[in-house]
């Protein structure tokens, strides 16, 4: 089995920071891509920002300039590094990941439980 567990959701102040973190555990023998994507109430869910395992990143245009993704390969984990945050960017956030749980098998896309991000203006 694999699971991706994300915290670090909270409450805060409009301009306020959180940093969100994601950890992926189980049968797991590598991890390409990393993401976050936010569902807002009543709106579609979103992409927010992806990670590849070199380090590549991309940003929805939201969030650029104001939100960070980056990755811990040993710890098999990605974190969202979230300033400047704005009432807009309440919604529920997710995290995913590719996974290879055995060497020669097919990758498969994991999403976690999610972890609410409230800012309050």
């Amino acid at each position: 089995q694999v699971q991706l567990v994300e915290s670090g959701g909270d409450l805060v102040q409009a301009g306020g920071s959180l940093r969100l973190s994601c950890a992926a555990s189980g049968i797991i023998f590598s991890i390409y891509g990393m993401g976050w994507h936010r569902q807002a109430p009543g709106k579609q869910r979103e992409l927010v920002a992806t990670i590849t395992r070199s380090g590549s990143t991309l940003y929805a245009d939201s969030v650029k300039g104001r939100f960070t993704i980056s990755r811990d390969n040993a710890k098999n984990t990605v974190y969202l590094q979230m300033n400047s945050l704005e009432p807009w960017d309440t919604a529920v956030y997710y995290c995913t990941a590719e996974i290879q749980k055995y060497y020669g098998a097919n990758m498969r896309n994991y999403w976690g439980q999610g972890t609410q991000v409230t800012v309050s203006s």
